[in-house]
């Protein structure tokens, strides 16, 4: 699952816009939609995100030979 939808996810939990959420992050609403419709987020955007959502951020790779997480 991409991490945009990720954030779309957890937005829908929080009972929460992407309007809102621009809010807190200091932008825009259509920037944030837009990197969001791209799935163009960086790892500092997605840290600020889960900040803002009041969520923990775990980004992780996982051999999928041994299922060991990197």
């Amino acid at each position: 699952m991409a991490m945009s939808e990720k954030v779309k996810i957890v937005l829908l939990k929080r009972k929460m816009t992407v309007t809102a959420l621009a809010e807190l992050l200091g932008t825009t609403r259509s920037n944030l939609s837009n990197k969001l419709s791209r799935d163009n987020l960086s790892e500092k955007e997605l840290q600020e995100i889960a900040e803002a959502l009041n969520c923990d951020l775990d980004m992780n790779f996982t051999l999928r030979d041994t299922g060991e997480k990197v």
